[in-house]
């Protein structure tokens, strides 16, 4: 296959296939790069001239290639990609393909635990160290560190949370160090080169995903504990009471996606201001039927108040990072347009 490509490097492999994609798909390929990789494959492209439709087919097939067997590695590790490579190409094949990306292929530590239940990675790590436990919940997804954070006795939770928002790079002896420890106890992994991870932002991830209750008890903490990183992780943060926050059209189109018995439910523990806040932004006729099903609802528990708040939460944060809602975070001199 080399002979066929005639010694094309990477750089220019990938100029000629953003070539083909054409300006606009190449345009949206450019945002998620850095600008020196631009500027090169700009200069690349600058000198081609014309790609022989075979060349061009052994570049796309490649590129295929390698996509196919990133999406296998990011399901579940590169054990498993080589497994179902093999499958579909078979093991010399499947060799080539590896080979092809391992130069540039980066497999973050604790890859192994892809696969394994947050459930079964408690029972792995909660008598380990906070640093420990901070370390790898730091690499691991957010989805199953906020499982796993919210699992911790209490007293544990803030620190965890303080010493991941702390971390900036770690060691890779460390990070084999602690490997080694729990691959004994769920698979062999490779040796993993360094990587950052960890920061506040991190931590935000994880508090983000977390039930109010654990939230509510990490933040009280670390309000007590170091006022400051409290402080930035709640800037960039967002909790059921910053809706006071929002523009008056953000929260009308926060409320087309929101089910109404999840917004009685959620006003039923609400302050006065969210409260307000949210009638001002309906209809007479709706604010009233609201305010009569929460009247006539009764009692609730507060952990279905706590989760409705949340549900709510996660459908405006869906919408910010979509765009389509602005959220005016650390006060200060932010202004939404």
């Amino acid at each position: 296959m080399a002979t066929k490509k005639k010694g094309l490097t990477g750089k220019q492999k990938a100029a000629n296939f953003l070539i083909f994609l054409g300006p606009e798909r190449s345009a949206q390929v450019f945002k998620h790069m850095t600008e020196e990789e631009i500027e090169q494959l700009t200069l690349e492209i600058a000198n081609v001239r014309k790609v022989p439709t075979e060349k061009m087919d052994d570049i796309y097939k490649e590129f295929y290639e390698m996509c196919l067997a990133t999406q296998y590695i990011g399901q579940g590790g590169i054990n498993y990609a080589k497994e179902v490579l093999e499958m579909a190409y078979g093991s010399e094949k499947t060799t080539e393909i590896i080979s092809r990306i391992s130069a540039s292929l980066q497999v973050r530590p604790f890859d192994f635990m892809r696969q394994t239940e947050p459930s079964q990675l408690l029972n792995f790590i909660q008598s380990e160290h906070p640093q420990t436990i901070a370390l790898v919940l730091a690499y691991i997804e957010p989805e199953k560190s906020s499982v796993i954070l919210s699992a911790l006795p209490p007293e544990r939770q803030a620190e965890v949370a303080k010493r991941i928002a702390m971390m900036d790079t770690t060691s890779p002896e460390i990070i084999k160090e602690v490997e080694r420890v729990l691959e004994r106890k769920i698979s062999s992994i490779e040796p993993q080169e360094l990587t950052d991870a960890g920061g506040v932002k991190s931590v935000v991830e994880i508090i983000n995903r977390v039930d109010r209750s654990t939230e509510k008890i990490i933040m009280e903490s670390l309000e007590v504990q170091d006022p400051e990183l409290a402080e930035e992780i709640k800037k960039l943060m967002f909790v059921f009471e910053d809706i006071v926050m929002i523009d008056n059209r953000s929260i009308q189109r926060v409320l087309r996606e929101v089910e109404t018995s999840d917004l009685a439910l959620a006003l039923k523990g609400a302050s006065s201001e969210v409260t307000e806040k949210i009638y001002v932004n309906m209809s007479s006729r709706a604010s009233e039927m609201l305010k009569e099903d929460i009247e006539f609802m009764g009692p609730v528990r507060l952990k279905d108040v706590e989760e409705a708040q949340q549900r709510i939460v996660n459908i405006i944060r869906r919408l910010e990072e979509a765009g389509e809602v602005v959220i005016a975070r650390g006060g200060g001199d932010e202004v939404i347009v």
